[in-house]
């Protein structure tokens, strides 16, 4: 039996008191004026913590302030615990990272952020429907968008093995404005067709099907489920797994999971980048971290990679989106100068300058700053990702897994990691009516 490492909100906060006595949590009195706490996700791709820490460095000196910056991994969900365990404890950072859902999971704890908000949508246009959606709550703007982790995740795969089996990836996707014919032909189905020629070259697609330490899984599997319009429960909160749209999508899928790794029911966030650099694998979804670290330590691999669209299902083509936050606590004992911290750090210069560093993985998640030039300058190859923010002709949508249900609900779905769960059910061998039972029992324990 598969079980998941899922936490759900008040699975969470009842790790808040064992998680408030990690090292990375400071607990401090009010006594501490002058001070500024803020934790960082730390960057998978070289460099952007440092250039983090100097623009931190910039402002705490110009602004007489001392900040003491903490970089907390997202393995092992230690990030969402620290936020769990701060939230319940009243004490902690003075400002803190969130990830797609945990806005929603603490935001009775957070401090509404409208001025900073009204500001920066004034400079920067409105962000993107999916960061709006996670960022509000109760009529108010309870934490920032920010370009810091923020991310598509569409495949990135090697250029000289798809082109040996008859695609040009660079021909169907330039790095250049408009449509190819090409594009039309990317669909889940050919998807399929080159998984199985990647297992017979002794390959694989590194796809995983974790816990929920495996958000690429999770992130990348729930676009899978929506370009077949297959919904688990939609927003009225009915569970929707009868429907003829979530049979057609475990049909496909137990037809391609057999052609996926063995161990991807273990994939972690790590598992399918090791598997590009390491080239073991044609093709995962992905940022561009996993072709960032193999520009240092396998550059032969790094020159072969080119990022793309995902395909195109019968109910359209669907993009993995995983959307990263600022927020400040409603107990910080200094959120005039967390706020101002973080205003600084999400200005144009000091946003481009972190792109910049990460090569371009970080998305702004805003309209007007999405023109940037690292994306078409970044080597190697020239324009490797240059379509990794979604363009006009991409004919391609940002997805944001269990979205369909209300926030209270998705959330579980996600923590829980259903989609992959479901997808590993059909890799273990387990009939499409034994996982759609198994599912049921889950969500129906989502809904009472």
């Amino acid at each position: 039996m598969i079980r998941s490492n899922g936490l759900s909100r008040r699975g969470a906060l009842k790790l808040g008191a064992a998680a408030s006595a990690l090292p990375l949590v400071h607990i401090r009195t009010a006594g501490a004026a002058g001070k500024v706490n803020i934790g960082f996700w730390d960057h998978w791709v070289p460099g952007g913590n440092d250039i983090m820490q100097k623009q931190v460095d910039a402002w705490a000196d110009k602004n007489k302030v001392e900040v003491q910056a903490d970089f907390i991994t997202g393995n092992g969900n230690k990030l969402s615990m620290t936020g769990a365990a701060e939230a319940q404890a009243k004490a902690g950072h003075d400002a803190m990272t969130f990830f797609n859902w945990d806005v929603h999971n603490y935001a009775d704890a957070l401090e509404p952020i409208d001025d900073v908000m009204g500001r920066l949508i004034a400079a920067h246009g409105t962000p993107n429907p999916t960061c709006t959606y996670l960022a509000k709550g109760k009529g108010h703007w309870v934490a920032v968008p920010t370009s810091s982790g923020t991310q598509n995740k569409p495949p990135c795969a090697r250029i000289s093995w798809f082109k040996k089996h008859g695609l040009d990836l660079q021909a169907m996707y330039p790095a250049q404005p408009g449509k190819t014919p090409l594009q039309d032909e990317w669909t889940w189905e050919a998807f399929l067709k080159y998984a199985e020629a990647a297992r017979n070259d002794g390959l694989t697609f590194a796809m995983g099907m974790g816990g929920n330490n495996n958000t690429d899984g999770i992130d990348t599997n729930g676009a899978l489920f929506r370009a077949f319009g297959a919904t688990l429960i939609d927003s009225g909160g009915a569970i929707q797994l009868d429907s003829d749209a979530v049979h057609q999508v475990l049909e496909f899928a137990q037809r391609l999971v057999k052609f996926y790794p063995e161990d991807a029911v273990s994939f972690d966030d790590a598992s399918n980048n090791r598997a590009l650099i390491a080239g073991k694998s044609a093709l995962i979804f992905n940022p561009p971290s996993a072709w960032a670290v193999a520009k240092r330590d396998a550059p032969a691999v790094a020159a072969d990679c080119w990022t793309f669209p995902a395909p195109k299902g019968p109910k359209g083509r669907f993009v993995p989106t995983l959307s990263f936050f600022w927020g400040v606590y409603n107990f910080s004992p200094n959120k005039t100068a967390a706020k101002e911290l973080i205003e600084y750090l999400m200005q144009r210069p000091q946003i481009e300058a972190r792109c910049n560093v990460v090569a371009g993985y970080d998305l702004p998640p805003y309209e007007k700053l999405l023109d940037f030039k690292i994306w078409e300058e970044v080597e190697p190859p020239k324009g490797t990702v240059y379509n990794y923010p979604i363009r006009p002709w991409h004919d391609q949508q940002p997805n944001l897994t269990a979205s369909e249900a209300s926030p209270d609900v998705a959330v579980q779905i996600y923590n829980r990691a259903i989609h992959n769960q479901m997808l590993a059910r059909l890799k273990q061998g387990q009939s499409i009516p034994q996982v759609i039972a198994w599912a049921r029992d889950e969500l129906e324990g989502f809904t009472r």
